[in-house]
Formats: C-alpha cells, structure tokens, sequence
C-alpha cells in the first residue's frame, strides 16, 4: 500500500472505515455495532430485532445525554449506515425471506478491532510473539529446503532435542513454563482467535464480491453459453485456488474434524483450569472460541454454496439456444421503438383485430351432468346405546422431543461432534417420518447444530407396513457444548 499524500487522501474520501471514524456519531455507531454483533458473535440479525435494541440504546443515550442529541428514529439511522456511499452495514434480504437482515461489513469490524486496540493492557507480552516468529521462519526454510541431508540433518536435531529433554524428565528433571511465560502465551491465543473471526468476515465479502459479478455476467452476457462459462469457472478459480480460499479450506476442514475438535476441547479445558490464568479466564466466549468459528466458517460455506447454485440454475437452462433468437427479435424491436422515440407517427399506423386468438376447442366443453339432489330426513332417530369404538382417536403418532434428546446427548458422551445419520444408525426411527422431523425440529433449535449443506445424508426407515422409506437431506451435525 501507497503512503503518498495523494493515495491517503483518496483513502481518507473514499473508504468506509476511515469515513466512519470521521462520522458525527462514530461513538454511538461503533458502541452500539460492537455490543450487538461482535461481542456475542452474531452473523446476521433481522430488521426488527436490530430496530428494536438500537431503539433500546437511544432511550437510554436521550436520558443521559439529553433528549436533541439523537433526534432521528433507530430505522433512519440504520438505513443510513447501510447506505452505499458509508458501507458500514450490509443489508440484504435471505433466500426464502422478505424481511431484510443486516450484517458487519469488513471496514466496519477493522475500526472496531483498532478501537479496541486504543485501550491500555495491563500485560503486553513480547516472548510468545517472538518465538511464534522464530517458528515460522523455521518452517518456511525447512518446508522449501530441496537438499535431503540438510533437512534429514535439521530433523535429527530435533530429535536429539528430544531425547534429551525426555531423559531430562525421566531422571526427574522437568522444567514448567512460569507464570509469566503462560499469560505471555494465553494473550497471544486471545488475540488471534478474535482476529480469526474479524477474518472471516473478509472472506466472505470476498465471495459475495465473486457471486454479485458473476450474477451481474449472467444477466448481461450476449456472447456463446461455452464462453461465459470460461469466464465465470476461471473467476471462480482465481478465488478458489487463491491463498485466501486454499488456506480457508485447509482451516474449515481442520475444524470440521471430530478429533480436531475433541483435541481442542481437552486443551482448552487444561488451560483455563490453571491457576495462573484464573483473571484472564473470565471470558466464557472465548472458552466456545471454537463453536463461533464453526458458526463463522459455516456462512461462508453458504455463500459458496450459493454462488454454486446460481451456476447450476444457468447450465440447467435448456432453452438458452433457443429462445437467443426470440430474444434477438425483441432487441430488434426495442431499437425499432427508440429509433421512432422522438418522431412519433401521426394517426393509426398499425390495425390489430384482436390482442390474442380466442381459441374454442370442442374438447373442451364438458358433457353434461345431472344435478345432485340431496334428501334430507329430519326424523330423529334414538341413539342405541352400545359400545362406540373410540381406539382411533387415540392411534395418533406421539414422539417424545425428550427421549430424542437423550439418545443425541448419549452418542456425544464419548466423542465431540456426531452426525444425526450416526444417531438413528444406533437408535432407528420407530415413529417414522415424524420421528426424523422432530430430531431436525431439535437441531435447528441449537446454536451448536450445524447445516452441512454441501454434503448430504440418506436416512432409511421402516413404516407401520413394514415397507422401506429413505429420505435424503443436508449432514446434520451435532456438536457437545461441554460449558452450558
């Protein structure tokens, strides 16, 4: 990046985080953004909701700060930051909703993220940081080392290291980290797992970037169908196959993995066990880190999976070649129509019988039917008092949400994260169709549930008759929640 006077300029006009710092309500707008969104990790919230806090905010702000100083209503103020020309909201409106949610921009979370940073520590470490530096660069010089006896060498090294330290220990000599060095450590973890969710937040602009052109290509292009196509796999390549997108993948597979996950747990459990970090452990959001990068990691897969979708619905269409020529007739129409815009011909120039043919086809005259004629007795007739069979009103299908829950909750006593496939494998479905829609009704009801909509799960079942039904549906996975 340019530090000339001229490219800062530019920057201070144009960009949204620098305009948001300028803005004459940048206290209100980053005090109240970082309560709702950041701090409780919240992708995405409704209109209503967002509405309804702001206006609890303001209320609050009037009284102590007077009545005049926020004259305008929570909705104006929030139109106004999802404007284009400020960019710190995004409103859009969801597949399959017309109500509009909004949701941080990546400008918007950089300001919030350097504010934060304003505020004193009352520890900076410096060790953690250095050796994570030192590390890395060792990685870099022995992950592209071409000479196999210089990194058989280095490898030897550290063996020896090793073999050193275990005898250290097996002779009784064990050194444990300091105080100092584990709030040095723990610092630097805080840090990076709060910037590693900022980051997700960049990622997915950029793929929202990557779908809103290829969109904008689908509905513009007049060339050949093969070499849009080009265009919009070599775009979507360029992204994919980018740092970003291959070091995004690596991290989401990383983290979708039950013995990743299961490991993850166990340390964090160990570290915020230890006495020398009980003031830094207060912050039960960052002991479930790992749930909201899933949370995170989980709306960037969508928005892939939507740029996918919008690529499958073009190639499905088989009508593209012909109707090209219907559209050509159209477009010579409409050039006709601007051509004669300004010299409008005088009187009828055109005598159309009808706007459409009437078409009568015999066919389509029904025969005829007789008029039902309906009796009615009004005799009332004495009721025989007899048993009534009322077993089929109570041959209704009950399932029990609680059982189910108990047969989730056993499956993720040994492991981490299960799969609802995984669950009914060990607990068929006796209720059929409607037992697996209370288990569905169950995971959307938990936070820690999640949607894998680019792979799927075939169910099976047997109903009442005995005969054999599947159905086929997004991974369901369930994840523990060991901390409430």
């Amino acid at each position: 990046m340019s530090t000339s006077y001229t490219s800062l300029n530019q920057l201070f006009k144009i960009h949204p985080s620098w305009r948001l710092l300028r803005a004459e309500n940048a206290p209100l707008i980053i005090s109240f953004l970082d309560k709702v969104f950041v701090q409780p990790n919240v992708r995405f919230m409704t209109q209503a909701d967002l509405v309804s806090k702001l206006d609890d905010t303001l209320y609050q702000l009037r009284i102590s700060e007077g009545a005049e100083s926020f004259p305008r209503s929570a909705q104006a103020y929030l139109d106004d930051w999802a404007q284009n020309e400020k960019g710190w909201l995004r409103k859009y409106y969801p597949v399959g909703s017309d109500e509009p949610h909004f949701d941080l921009t990546p400008s918007t979370e950089k300001v919030l993220t350097w504010v934060e940073s304003l505020t004193g520590k009352s520890f900076i470490g410096t060790e953690s940081r250095l050796l994570t530096i030192f590390e890395l660069l060792k990685q870099m010089v022995l992950g592209t080392e071409t000479d196999a006896e210089t990194r058989i060498a280095e490898l030897e090294k550290r063996k020896a290291e090793l073999d050193a330290e275990i005898e250290a220990i097996k002779s009784g000599n064990m050194v444990l980290m300091d105080e100092t060095s584990i709030r040095d450590r723990f610092m630097q973890f805080s840090t990076m797992a709060r910037e590693l969710l900022s980051d997700f937040r960049a990622v997915e602009h950029n793929f929202r970037l990557l779908d809103s052109q290829v969109r904008e290509k689908i509905a513009t292009w007049d060339g050949t169908k093969g070499a849009l196509l080009e265009q919009i796999f070599g775009d979507r390549d360029v992204i994919v196959d980018s740092d970003q997108g291959r070091s995004f993948k690596a991290f989401f597979d990383f983290l979708m993995s039950s013995s990743s996950q299961e490991e993850f747990t166990s340390l964090l459990d160990k570290v915020f066990s230890m006495d020398a970090l009980t003031a830094f452990t207060q912050d039960r959001r960052l002991r479930r880190i790992h749930f909201d990068w899933l949370e995170a990691g989980e709306h960037t897969q969508r928005t892939v999976a939507s740029l996918s979708q919008q690529l499958r619905r073009y190639l499905d269409n088989q009508a593209y070649l012909e109707n090209k020529r219907i559209m050509e007739i159209l477009d010579s129409i409409a050039q006709g129509a601007l051509q004669v815009k300004e010299n409008m011909p005088k009187g009828n120039f055109m005598t159309v019988d009808e706007p459409a043919p009437d078409i009568h086809l015999p066919m389509e005259r029904p025969l005829y039917t007789p008029p039902l004629k309906v009796t009615i007795d009004s005799i009332v007739q004495e009721a025989v008092e007899e048993g009534i069979d009322l077993q089929a009103l109570y041959d209704q299908v009950y399932v029990d949400k609680k059982v189910l829950i108990a047969h989730i909750q056993k499956e993720l006593q040994s492991k981490s994260q299960t799969t609802l496939s995984a669950v009914i494998e060990k607990h068929p479905l006796s209720k059929g169709l409607a037992e697996l829609v209370t288990y569905l009704a169950i995971a959307s009801e938990s936070r820690f549930t999640i949607f894998n909509e680019l792979h799927s799960e075939e169910i099976r079942w047997l109903d009442s008759n005995g005969i054999g039904k599947n159905a086929r549906l997004p991974q369901v996975i369930f994840n523990r929640n060991n901390h409430g």
